[in-house]
């Protein structure tokens, strides 16, 4: 729990920085009224290994993206005594990983295999101590699309949401519409399961809820 100095004081609390560059992960992070101090996106081959299952590929690449960011804000001044957070995403369809969607071919690939059929979305989420202590969560989500038209389909691709997204979908927003159930953690298929990070973080200490008396 946050001292009433720290609450007083932000320069009192601990640092925390974000190993990503995501919009969404940020977002999920102030929405819980966690802001952090610093954005350290790691720059990692996200290529899978061989005979590595999807489980597998999340966690090691949760765990390098926060170690490479720790390494960074070690060399920081501002950010020595910083608590580090990271996250990787993984949809899978059967055995199937599909890609982060780059280009409009790996985006089609990835509805056709989508389309009417149920989906799972890994997501590991990796924090690493001001102490070098590493904590780590992993969830899974399922996910079930309707059959799409060929309406829905042409028109998604034209949108251009798919961009960057892992499976070549953004569940807040248009291909939220696709989603005929959901099992598990909604935040989790937006990128960062927010009950796990959050609890990640309270549980060695950092202050979560220090801002909540100044959303009031």
């Amino acid at each position: 729990m946050a001292s009433s100095s720290e609450v007083s004081n932000p320069s009192a609390r601990p640092k925390l920085v974000l190993a990503s560059a995501s919009p969404r992960r940020l977002a999920l992070l102030q929405q819980a009224g966690i802001e952090p101090d610093a954005l350290l996106p790691a720059d990692v081959d996200e290529t899978p290994l061989k005979n590595e299952s999807a489980k597998e590929l999340a966690k090691r690449l949760a765990r390098s993206k926060a170690e490479v960011a720790r390494r960074v804000a070690r060399t920081r001044e501002d950010l020595t005594n910083s608590y580090v957070l990271s996250a990787d995403t993984v949809v899978v369809v059967g055995k199937r990983v599909l890609p982060k969607a780059e280009v409009e071919d790996e985006a089609a690939g990835c509805l056709r295999l989508l389309s009417g059929r149920q989906h799972r979305v890994y997501t590991s989420v990796c924090m690493i101590t001001p102490k070098d202590t590493i904590r780590e969560r992993f969830v899974e989500t399922r996910v079930r699309f309707k059959r799409l038209s060929r309406d829905e389909f042409e028109r998604y691709l034209a949108s251009g949401e798919w961009r960057g997204k892992a499976g070549g979908y953004a569940i807040q927003g248009l291909a939220g519409t696709f989603v005929v159930k959901l099992v598990g953690s909604y935040t989790n298929v937006v990128g960062l399961p927010l009950y796990e990070a959050v609890a990640l973080l309270d549980g060695e200490g950092y202050p979560v809820r220090s801002s909540w008396l100044d959303a009031a």
